[in-house]
């Protein structure tokens, strides 16, 4: 199985901005096992602003130069560590910074020869927008639509969403107690996608409304999209044996 995963800066970071270790850790490890079973990993990693922003000592910047000099800080330590990580388990990472222009312009073409001759190589790649130069990635904060495209591009079967709640719910759970997880979703009707609400720990940029627009391009094109709590990364697991794991959108199959 090809699979796409996204991991968010709530996942990746302690609330200071500096990285949550244990959970990385742990995240690393899971996706070289799930390698060591012949499954095929493509890596989309946020987080570098807000590491950035933690080893440069400041609160999370508000200013485009600062966001794109902690951007610049923070991507070293993101990739410092995957690297490291990754090698105690005999998998090799590589790093792919894009831009709108790279997925969605005349590059395309470039970026699917590169990630598919990677995946043949055995590498695993860790993608992130390139936010030292793209001001306006760095606005949408949207690395949820970046997985969705990537995965459609190297025609991925899964792509799993980690993130800082465990699915999508009815109503918002941190403000209503009724909230209810909806498990399975078919079809992205309207009443679906107006369940879409704002970023949930104020770390991140994006929200449960990107969330269901990457939902959007991966189903469209035959691809499970999965919503996950990231502080749990061994339920990947689960996720890629089919069970019921947070929120699954199903993938549009062809009619034979």
């Amino acid at each position: 199985m090809r699979i796409v995963v996204k991991v968010g800066t709530s996942t990746l970071a302690h609330s200071t901005g500096r990285l949550n270790i244990r959970r990385v850790e742990h995240l690393c490890k899971v996706l070289a096992d799930l390698k060591n079973a012949g499954h095929e990993v493509v890596l989309v990693s946020s987080g570098a602003i807000g590491m950035g922003a933690g080893k440069l000592g400041m609160p999370r910047p508000s200013d485009m130069p600062t966001k794109q000099a902690a951007a610049a800080v923070g991507q070293c330590e993101l990739m410092y560590t995957y690297d490291k990580l990754f090698a105690e388990y005999s998998h090799t990472v590589a790093q792919l910074l894009l831009t709108g222009d790279d997925i969605t312009g005349e590059r395309r073409h470039h970026v699917e020869n590169t990630l598919f001759r990677l995946l043949e190589l055995g590498a695993l790649p860790i993608i992130n927008e390139n936010d030292t130069v793209a001001t306006e990635e760095i606005e949408i904060g949207d690395n949820d639509t970046l997985a969705a495209v990537v995965a459609v591009s190297v025609k991925a079967d899964l792509v799993v969403l980690l993130t800082d709640i465990d699915g999508l719910y009815t109503a918002d759970p941190h403000t209503d107690p009724s909230a209810r997880m909806i498990r399975l979703v078919e079809r992205l009707t309207d009443d679906i996608l107006a369940l879409a609400g704002g970023s949930v720990s104020g770390m991140g940029t994006g929200g449960m409304a990107t969330k269901l627009g990457a939902a959007r391009i991966a189903t469209d094109a035959g691809c499970d999209l999965v919503i996950a709590n990231g502080a749990q990364p061994e339920l990947l697991y689960q996720i890629v044996a089919g069970e019921p794991v947070g929120t699954r959108f199903v993938g549009r199959r062809e009619e034979v």
